[in-house]
């Protein structure tokens, strides 16, 4: 029997579906919405650069728009709804996926034999670590004073407690307790991490069956490099993977399928196939405009994204600065399900201040082309930009600005359009909230050496004014009301301990 046969725009269109992107912006921030995401796209990657905010902060606006941070940590560090872990990076996985996790844990103390040579040596220092933690309770790595080892830089040249901290939490004998100020804090993972009762580690063979499942599962289909490259932690041999991967074919659970125009074998989960054909009909393939984390999790593998969207993206924030094409910190931009362009952008944070660096749009859109890859039509341009310049604006409520400074854009030609559609979007009243319109102010400051009075340039801006958009500032908090009620923190089926 033949493989069902997709076109491309239905993989594309199933992938954003997974990733809670299929209408970004439109539903609110709850509890049981972030819940689902983190367990459908299988974590929620944390990185320590706050350009702009936080990696997990910026990846949970992406799909809801603004919200409060301090609810998202109380579902984390207090309700327990998500804990941190390994997945693709460091990360916030489900708690509803602790038991398969576990058996990672477990395993980690076997497969992972660099630590043999430092764990003879410093058998002694776990113990006294885990001691103190029992006695003392949460601590992080400056709890522990101890001389650094001599020697040659690098991750290895940490001290004694942080090898230790970081071993314990690998093996599972600790977890994330809290993170004040990004600093994490350990407590052993009995008083942090309570298990469903009954459930226990899967065997390893039935984690990893797991592991590619839900790796299928939020990729909607995927060829074998993108199962490699989804879910990287715990690394699994081509053998290993492709021996799980049998074992679900051969039960029924997951099918090869042919997608048009591709040579390489595909694969996806038997139930997914009723939302690959609905996928195969959607026109486009989402609705709305958004910017992505450059750790968002639809980034997690870039070859997929350019074999789906026909965009090339590269993270420059270890680029040396004569060497970066984009920016420093560049954010995607999704519309209707093409990426488009990106945004180099900056959160001023004293001044209230979003500095849009750079815009670079792709070649095809700027010049009303075809998309490179999966199409669903033409973008018009002027919705696109006016979608653009809505999320700038979201941006800037979530970081806490209420001005832009529009920099460079590419090419020069759509400078002015996106500079409208950013005064436009401005004395716009944002969603969901009862304020009156407020009238911006459209700045052209500077001459061609300047980008703001009395300031340098924005990068590669030399020979364009920049173009400043103010807002009255918005003093009232988050662009949507925040329930005090902590019961509303609360995911569905969640008991609240006694403590809590």
């Amino acid at each position: 029997m033949p493989a069902p046969r997709f076109p491309l725009r239905a993989v594309a269109a199933l992938f954003l579906e997974r990733q809670h992107l299929a209408r970004p912006h439109a539903r609110r921030f709850t509890p049981s919405r972030l819940v689902r995401f983190v367990e459908d796209a299988g974590g929620l990657q944390l990185d320590s650069i706050n350009v702009l905010d936080r990696a997990h902060y910026l990846t949970v606006w992406s799909r809801f728009g603004p919200y409060d941070r301090a609810r998202l940590d109380r579902l984390v560090y207090r309700r327990r709804a998500l804990f941190e872990y390994w997945a693709h990076a460091a990360c916030l996985v489900p708690a509803s996926h602790l038991g398969p996790w576990r058996r990672a844990m477990l395993d980690y103390r076997l497969r992972h034999t660099g630590w043999s040579s430092w764990l003879r040596r410093h058998r002694r220092t776990l113990d006294l670590v885990t001691e103190a933690i029992r006695a003392n309770g949460p601590a992080g790595t400056a709890d522990f004073e101890h001389r650094r080892p001599s020697g040659r830089g690098g991750w290895w040249s940490w001290k004694p407690a942080q090898h230790a901290l970081h071993y314990l939490w690998m093996t599972g004998a600790l977890a994330v307790h809290s993170r004040p100020h990004f600093q994490k804090r350990y407590d052993l993972a009995e008083r942090v991490l309570a298990p469903e009762p009954g459930v226990d580690a899967p065997s390893t063979e039935a984690f990893r069956a797991w592991h590619v499942e839900r790796s299928l599962h939020a990729m909607g289909a995927a060829t074998d490099t993108d199962l490699a490259r989804y879910l990287t932690f715990p690394r699994m041999g081509p053998g290993v993977r492709r021996a799980a991967l049998r074992r679900l074919v051969e039960a029924g659970l997951a099918v090869e399928i042919e997608v048009i125009g591709s040579r390489s074998r595909w694969l996806v989960l038997a139930r997914d196939l009723p939302a690959l054909r609905r996928a195969a009909r959607r026109r486009p393939g989402s609705r709305g405009t958004t910017l992505l984390s450059p750790f968002d999790s639809l980034l997690w593998h870039r070859e997929r994204v350019e074999r789906l969207f026909g965009f090339a993206y590269r993270i420059e924030v270890y680029t040396p600065g004569p060497k970066r094409v984009h920016g420093y910190y560049t954010l995607p931009i999704l519309h209707d399900g093409q990426l488009i362009g990106r945004v180099d952008a900056k959160a001023h944070r004293a001044e209230r201040r979003l500095a849009v660096r750079g815009v670079h749009f792709e070649r095809w859109f700027a010049t009303g082309g075809v998309p490179p890859a999966a199409v669903w039509g033409a973008i018009e341009q002027d919705a696109a930009l006016a979608g653009v310049a809505d999320a700038l604006w979201s941006l800037a409520r979530f970081t806490g600005a209420d001005q832009v400074d529009l920099g460079r854009v590419v090419p020069g030609r759509l400078r002015g359009p996106l500079g409208r559609a950013l005064r436009a979007a401005a004395v716009t009243p944002p969603p969901s909230r009862s304020a009156p319109a407020v009238h911006a102010v459209l700045e052209v400051a500077g001459g061609p050496a300047t980008g703001r009075r009395g300031r340098r340039p924005l990068d590669g801006d030399v020979g364009q004014h920049a173009v400043v958009i103010r807002r009255p500032p918005d003093r009232t908090g988050p662009a949507r009301p925040v329930e005090d009620d902590a019961a509303r923190d609360d995911p569905p089926g969640h008991a609240r301990s006694g403590n809590e």
